[in-house]
């Protein structure tokens, strides 16, 4: 007999707790009110207290993603919009080049390529940190890919006088097109801001028994030892030389969130004064 009451009394308790675990993971009125039938009117006074806290608290946090999502759909939605005018600059430039001069038309591409950057960063930053992504899996031809971001950078590459080596074949991955490309463009940006004296940039493949590996090296001013475990982090910027003075030390960590997202996995190694070199296991 006392053996079957232990039994009943540790059911109840157990029960009891399920029933208060259910409320806390989702205080709604049908939850508190099963949680009410199984307690007695003194816990129950704790109980409704403790759910009127938990209600304001879900209806504070749900105000304030939707203003997070509307943030966010208004950032795309004007980096998007700022794209027609920088498309109009492109094609002004492009149909006006013989009443410019070589110089304002060398100086007004750098303009648009630093503005087109910026508006870039900016879209995909607000992508990333969607609940939603838009990613489009295909097999990518690793030699257009590039050659398209090169073409997006010339203006800023011609005028640091960089010399391309690339070293790519005809080699594919299965990825999101836009999302290597934008990878790639910071990468390049980035060798770009940090360049030294006879910049270079070289691109290549290389190839293992276990994957395949895109490089991308530059020979420019390179990161300090101390400093390489935290250039992938939001708002690095490393030391304070002129360049990084102006660097956000976003360009590195929005290509890490990219290659997490699309599950690339990335690597950096480099000497100081001696360059950068990227690394993204490919398969």
């Amino acid at each position: 007999m006392f053996s079957a009451i232990l039994f009943v009394l540790n059911k109840r308790e157990t029960t009891r707790r399920e029933l208060f675990r259910d409320f806390l993971s989702d205080p709604t009125i049908c939850n508190e009110e099963r949680l009410l039938s199984a307690i007695s009117r003194e816990e129950g006074e704790s109980i409704r207290l403790l759910a009127s806290v938990l209600q304001e608290h879900k209806t504070e946090s749900n105000s304030m993603a939707d203003a997070l999502q509307d943030y966010e759909e208004y950032v795309e939605g004007w980096a998007h919009e700022a794209k027609t005018p920088l498309s109009l600059l492109t094609m002004l430039l492009d149909n006006r080049n013989d009443e410019i001069s070589p110089s304002l038309q060398a100086k007004l591409d750098y303009v648009r390529s630093q503005l087109q950057e910026d508006v870039t960063q900016m879209l995909y930053y607000a992508r990333l940190k969607s609940s939603t992504k838009d990613y489009r899996f295909e097999d990518v031809n690793l030699n257009d890919c590039l050659g398209e971001v090169l073409e997006d950078y010339a203006p800023l590459l011609e005028e640091k006088q960089f010399v391309i080596l690339n070293k790519l074949q005809s080699e594919t991955v299965y990825t999101d097109r836009r999302g290597l490309q934008f990878m790639l463009g910071q990468i390049v940006s980035n060798a770009i801001k940090y360049s030294s004296d006879s910049p270079m940039l070289t691109i290549s493949v290389i190839h293992s028994e276990t994957a395949d590996i895109l490089s991308v090296e530059d020979n420019g001013i390179g990161v300090k030892k101390y400093n390489l475990p935290y250039i992938f982090q939001k708002g690095f910027t490393g030391d304070s030389t002129d360049s990084r003075k102006k660097a956000t030390g976003m360009g590195l960590y929005l290509v890490k969130k990219m290659a997490d997202d699309l599950n690339l996995h990335l690597e950096a190694a480099s000497q100081w004064g001696k360059g950068l070199q990227d690394c993204h296991l490919l398969s």
